[in-house]
């Protein structure tokens, strides 16, 4: 059994010997005692005197003969026992390698079965997945590192033949490079596709807002009063704001497509979509600028009506004076209605002023192309016709006040 040449043929099968070699071994040891016993008491009779059964050195003979039958059974059943053991060390060997090649096959199909994600929540999911692969990979490669040294001590016992082991090495080792290239490739993918459907995505969030945003800088809401319309101001004030901090990320859109993978930035469709949202970008840079000029024009023609209106209540409430005016013929009441007249005078000064700014504006408005020309020029002649029958009024009642104090200072001298 000792001397046996069978060290098992797969790890198991060794396991199996190993085990049936320690049975053997305590056999041995419970052997050992026995024989131990059965010498020291066979030696005994090699110590009588008188009466000898048997030669001493015949006996001596026999217990150094059996000693050295024992000595030389424990040293096969050590070298039995290191011999197995070299054997399981390389069937462990075997095994881990086949587990780590079994490993190795299941996540090369994995790899040749995964693809890239069709929307960037797919390839969220699959770049999570591949960072567990990632880990392990690297739990793995930690055991595989093990077990190459395990093969390299196999190979500096040289107990067995070491082309098996060397052959096995390679191969695995081979396998395990290609395995970390198409992994490292696949992660590369994903990171293009991850790369592309950001930007996709980010690129549809852009025109989100450029159409939303289109669709409040085209409204046709100008206002109906000079409050209203100051409001939709503030608030596309704020609108052009953000139109022009949008600005960079459009012009970023070209240096971002740049940077994606051949086989994302070279297809049609996304330099289509590229140029469509800087189209668009534009479309309501030049809309909002046009807003802010309508507002602001809408903001002209109420508070010309406004002005109009408050000179047009103080030609009103001059007009309805002069007209019921009658001028006195006693001295002192025409110089009271003179000093009247002198603060009138003042009063006129400023109005004129306003109604000269009211005409301005009316022409800017008018060279401007306002849709409300025709309103606002209507309004100018109004107010402009009221103006100068106020001014008439004043002159004529102007022209009889001079009238009446001529008179008065000629029967004065008189």
């Amino acid at each position: 059994l000792l001397v046996s040449k069978d060290l098992g043929k797969h790890l198991l099968e060794v396991e199996d010997l190993l085990q049936k070699h320690g049975l053997l071994e305590a056999d041995i040891s419970a052997q050992t005692e026995r024989v131990q016993a059965l010498n020291a008491a066979a030696l005994k009779f090699s110590e009588l005197e008188g009466y000898q059964p048997c030669d001493p050195q015949i006996i001596c003979n026999r217990v150094n003969h059996v000693q050295t039958c024992l000595e030389e059974l424990e040293e096969l059943a050590a070298k039995r026992r290191k011999e197995l053991e070299d054997s399981r060390q390389l069937w462990t060997f075997f095994q881990e390698m086949e587990e780590a090649e079994a490993w190795i096959r299941e996540k090369e199909k994995i790899l040749a079965a995964k693809t890239c994600g069709r929307d960037l929540s797919s390839v969220v999911t699959l770049t999570t997945k591949h960072k567990t692969m990632l880990g392990e990979l690297g739990n793995r490669r930690a055991l595989l590192h093990q077990t190459m040294k395990k093969g390299e001590k196999i190979l500096a016992k040289k107990t067995f033949s070491s082309v098996g082991v060397q052959e096995k090495m390679r191969e695995v080792c081979l396998r395990w490079k290609k395995l970390e290239e198409v992994t490292g490739l696949h992660q590369q993918r994903l990171e293009d596709a991850l790369n592309f459907f950001q930007f996709s995505a980010e690129t549809d969030d852009l025109v989100a807002w450029l159409q939303d945003t289109y669709r409040i800088v085209s409204s046709d809401d100008f206002g109906h009063d000079d409050y209203s319309t100051q409001a939709l101001l503030r608030k596309h004030r704020a609108v052009v704001e953000e139109v022009e901090k949008h600005r960079a990320s459009v012009l970023s859109l070209r240096k971002q497509l740049a940077l994606l993978a051949p086989d994302h930035r070279q297809g049609v469709d996304v330099q289509i979509r590229v140029v469509e949202v800087e189209q668009l970008y534009g479309e309501v840079a030049e809309v909002a600028v046009l807003r802010t000029q309508w507002l602001q024009d809408a903001l002209a023609v109420y508070r010309m009506f406004s002005e109009v209106h408050a000179c047009e209540v103080w030609v009103d409430e001059k007009e309805q004076w002069l007209e019921k005016m009658e001028v006195p013929e006693e001295l002192d009441e025409v110089e009271v209605v003179q000093h009247r007249f002198e603060s009138l005078d003042q009063e006129m000064n400023s109005v004129m002023g306003r109604i000269l700014d009211v005409n301005q504006v009316v022409q800017q408005l008018v060279d401007g192309g306002h849709p409300s020309s025709d309103e606002v020029r209507s309004c100018q002649d109004h107010l402009n016709s009221r103006w100068n029958r106020v001014v008439e009024l004043v002159e004529s009642k102007k022209g009889q006040l001079s009238s009446v104090l001529k008179i008065q200072n000629f029967l004065l001298e008189c």
